[in-house]
């Protein structure tokens, strides 16, 4: 365990291709809830699995600094102490995670109307550390408005929509020129582009597609075999894009079988998420970057567990919340471990 500490912004002027990162974030049940997303980026940030205690301040730009507020824990960058959360998951298990929205996130300068104006990088802890469920986090987005408030000069806005779950349902949140709208979410899974109701809409052209093969329609007199299993889902899109990660992780998740265990749930969830994974190489950024999935995370919004991988460490890593004295006033942070964990059976 580390104690968190202020790093040197791994900062760099992003280029039009870096700024448009791809992400993917799902849901699933067993016995227990589970949140988590896969973070596909080109470079990494010093991120580390973060809890944050109940009476740690939490700063805001444009309201009073939170002094007493719901523990959470998840995957965030510290600078200058400050927890920059991608997702995370507070003590009730109410969980959000934020991912790329380019060309549609807008964030307006502040009103100064009497709105609650949080900047992108505040609303995480702004929801998690009021909010013990859905209904409770939808009642503060009545008074929201997402503004435009850099964190700093190195690290400006990043243009965000968000998914918000607790353990009955989810939704979308997204802020655009016309305002904030929010989006029933009955699926459970977010991309990025477009907004999420053209996202949902687009299911229906993939109605027909299924777990299990169906007879031929094809037209009569064409007798065409079955001739590998599999085939119900042929269709399917299977590249990188967000639209089509979209379709995919949604039928993975929505048929998706696993027994109780907590073992076998959270394999399951990561087999999902695997379902639209980014290898290096295939999404090529050109001067020898190349997208790819820094990490996959899988939360048991019950139990308060935080598991990851990483790109290259496929071994299942997990902190435990509760495990922390959740009444405490500092950030704690573990590093990630990114190197291989192999072992030996000769």
């Amino acid at each position: 365990m580390m104690k968190a500490e202020s790093p040197g912004v791994p900062w760099k002027k992003a280029s039009r291709k870096e700024a448009f990162n791809m992400c993917t974030c799902a849901t699933y049940q067993t016995k227990d809830h589970y949140f988590g997303r896969n973070l596909d980026l080109e470079f990494s940030y010093q991120e580390s699995v973060t809890i944050t205690p109940r009476n740690f301040p939490i700063p805001f730009r444009r309201k009073e600094t939170m002094t007493s507020h719901h523990a959470m824990i998840g995957m965030a960058f510290v600078c200058g102490g400050f927890p920059l959360y991608y997702d995370a998951t507070n003590e009730y298990g109410l969980s959000m995670a934020g991912l790329n929205f380019p060309g549609n996130g807008y964030f307006p300068d502040p009103a100064g109307d009497g709105k609650d104006e949080i900047s992108p990088f505040e609303f995480i802890p702004w929801i998690l550390g009021q909010c013990r469920n859905l209904e409770e986090a939808e009642s503060l987005l009545k008074k929201i408005r997402l503004v435009n408030i850099p964190f700093s000069k190195e690290l400006p806005i990043t243009p965000l929509h968000w998914m918000i779950t607790d353990q009955t349902r989810s939704i979308v949140v997204e802020s655009v020129r016309d305002g904030i709208h929010v989006y029933p979410n009955p699926v459970g899974v977010m991309t990025n582009n477009p907004t999420f109701d053209i996202q949902l809409f687009r299911l229906n052209d993939y109605r027909n597609v299924s777990a299990a093969a169906s007879p031929a329609k094809f037209g009569p007199g064409a007798e065409l075999n079955e001739y590998s299993r599999g085939m119900g889902g042929i269709g399917l899109p299977g590249d990188l894009s967000s639209g089509s990660r979209f379709v995919k992780v949604a039928f993975t998740k929505l048929n998706s079988i696993s027994d109780d265990s907590e073992d076998a749930s959270v394999s399951q969830f990561f087999h999902i998420l695997g379902s639209v994974e980014q290898q290096r190489g295939c999404c090529d950024l050109g001067e020898g970057k190349y997208e790819i999935t820094i990490y996959s995370s899988c939360c048991n919004m019950d139990q308060g567990i935080y598991y990851y991988r990483t790109y290259d460490n496929s071994q299942i890593s997990a902190v435990y919340m509760h495990h922390e004295n959740l009444d405490g006033s500092e950030v704690i942070s573990y590093p990630l471990v990114t190197k291989q964990q192999i072992n030996a059976i000769n």
